[in-house]
């Protein structure tokens, strides 16, 4: 099944050719932004506070052991496939992507063990290990889910500005399908009655960074997206598809500028008419903001230019879990383990409760592994293994967890015992270079808001309309792209989000005469940049 998630190309606008875009932040959705309005025509300035792009797609490079930072697959790659092919390249002649027909290891912490592929026999034998019961309804959960995918993919495609918005024909044509009281797991034991068979459908909502007993039932689409489409991973990494949206983004003209942050956007009349970076002043006609949404929009516009998403109101806001990481280069392969584990806690829903709370580190948890070097050797030096491993964990809040010396030393020590509960063995021993990632790293290294990774919670009081827009509601001529914004978080969404802003803004600014040629620097309110936190 193939569906086409971008509309016909927008050709050059000629009007477009004297209006100038600031991008702020380099990550997945800000590179596709600017992709797409310097190929419609825009001058496009991308800027970048730090020394590389991708943001927390990028990768990190030890002593010739190469990571990805955060990320580390592609969940259906055909949106970001049209997105280079509607700005005239060829995203295969580009990145080499490798479809893995073994998805992921599922180790369950007191058994079985499933190979899930995506042969949908192959995965109904995996199941029957759980429950022959519930092997026997695999096939009629992906057909349903194939039909809950098919009308909620439209819906993705579009803006939500207002409540109306959930009244038009392509909503009410997904209602059916929603349940949206209704959670994953609640929604899951319509088919299946064994938990970990559930667990095995619906580990996928710790890509929002939520718990699979509180995220929206709409989101069991994850797991049959793998299932039905596939896994990929980018020969070199994610950081690799990064590197080739820049070169791409370079070719239509677009000017990135790394090491230099924007401190502010200035405003006039409601309007955001020019940013201050660290290299001076710019005017513009209008600015996509890429960066993590509730930190960076407080650091950009002053509180009282924010009626709507005021500092009052981010406060008030639920947030995504954490993360804590270790990037390990290990002495000696692991041919014997899959690119992907998933080892899950047997006590998963006391563990999630746990990281809600964010006062703890649970001694159960689950965990990620990537070990990317069965498919992709360029990632390690010959012989040797680079291992991902992620913990969840919550994100900061005041009366949560410091994350301090010692509770990183407990952490660290948490993910040793658990990869050996994994089936990982001793591997201490084995380590050539670590790294460590904490949330409050998170956030004061990377300006994710409270460490929460995945962003504002994908919630029912925050999606479509109730999450921030993608043309920003308090100040004209700001635009969001990232995870912060509709649709949402995972690069596939990201991407779709990214195209929804940039397309609202080439329609506006066709539509409009640029302030560029009517107002000098000297006209402009500058706004003092706000405090971060």
């Amino acid at each position: 099944m193939a569906l086409s998630l971008l509309p016909a190309s927008i050709l050059a606008d000629p009007s477009l050719a004297s209006k100038h875009i600031a991008v702020i932040g380099a990550g997945p959705g800000g590179l596709a932004s600017a992709m797409l309005l310097a190929h419609a025509g825009a001058k496009v300035t991308l800027y970048e506070k730090g020394d590389k792009i991708g943001g927390r797609s990028s990768c990190l490079e030890i002593e010739g052991f190469r990571f990805d930072t955060g990320p580390t697959f592609f969940l259906y790659p055909d949106i970001i496939r049209e997105i280079f092919s509607r700005c005239g390249f060829a995203f295969d002649e580009m990145v080499k992507l490798t479809r893995l027909e073994h998805l992921y290891d599922l180790v369950f912490e007191d058994g079985p063990s499933l190979s899930l592929t995506t042969d949908p026999q192959a995965l109904e034998k995996e199941i029957a290990k759980i429950s022959v019961e519930d092997s026997r309804q695999v096939h009629r959960f992906l057909e349903n889910n194939r039909g809950k995918f098919a009308r909620f993919i439209s819906p993705l495609q579009r803006p939500f500005n207002s409540w109306l918005d959930m009244i038009k024909p392509d909503m009410i044509r997904a209602l059916p399908v929603l349940s949206p009281l209704s959670s994953i797991d609640k929604d899951l034991s319509r088919y299946f009655k064994d938990p970990r068979t559930r667990l095995a459908f619906s580990f996928q909502s710790k890509y929002l960074g939520m718990s699979p007993y509180r995220c929206p039932s709409l989101f069991t689409i994850l797991s049959f997206m793998e299932h039905e489409y596939g896994i990929y991973h980018p020969q070199g990494g994610t950081g690799a598809v990064m590197s080739a949206m820049a070169k791409a983004a370079e070719k239509l003209g677009v000017t990135i500028r790394l090491n230099t942050g924007v401190e502010t956007i200035d405003t006039r009349d409601g309007r955001a008419v020019g940013v201050r970076s660290s290299s001076g002043s710019q005017p513009i006609d209008a600015v996509v903001v890429n960066g993590d949404f509730a930190r960076t929009i407080q650091t950009l516009l002053p509180d009282k230019a924010r009626r709507k998403w005021s500092n009052e109101a981010l406060a008030r806001k639920k947030y995504s879990c954490s993360t804590f990481m270790m990037y390990l280069g290990l002495r000696g392969e692991m041919p014997e383990k899959a690119h992907h584990t998933i080892f899950l806690s047997r006590d998963y829903e006391s563990n999630f409760t746990e990281i809600e709370e964010g006062k703890q580190i649970s001694s159960r948890a689950s965990l990620y592994v990537q070990n990317a070097g069965v498919t992709d050797p360029s990632l390690a030096p010959e012989g040797c293994t680079a291992l991902y491993v992620l913990m969840p964990v919550g994100h900061l809040r005041e009366d949560g967890l410091e994350w301090d010396t010692r509770s990183t030393e407990r952490a660290r020590r948490i993910v040793f015992d658990r990869l050996r509960d994994a089936g990982f063995g001793e591997i201490e021993e084995r380590i050539m270079v670590e790294k460590t990632v904490t949330p409050r790293d998170w956030q004061e290294n990377h300006d994710v808001h409270r460490g929460a990774v995945f962003n504002l919670a994908h919630s029912l009081g925050q999606m479509l309309h109730r999450r921030p827009h993608n043309r920003f509601e308090d100040v004209a001529g700001v635009y969001l792209a990232g995870g912060g914004t509709h649709p949402g978080s995972g690069l596939p969404v990201i991407f779709e989000g990214a195209r929804i802003s940039a397309d609202l803004l080439i329609n506006d600014l066709a539509k409009t005469r640029s302030p560029m040629t009517e107002t000098k620097m000297s006209d402009l309110t500058l706004m003092p940049e706000c405090s971060r936190g």
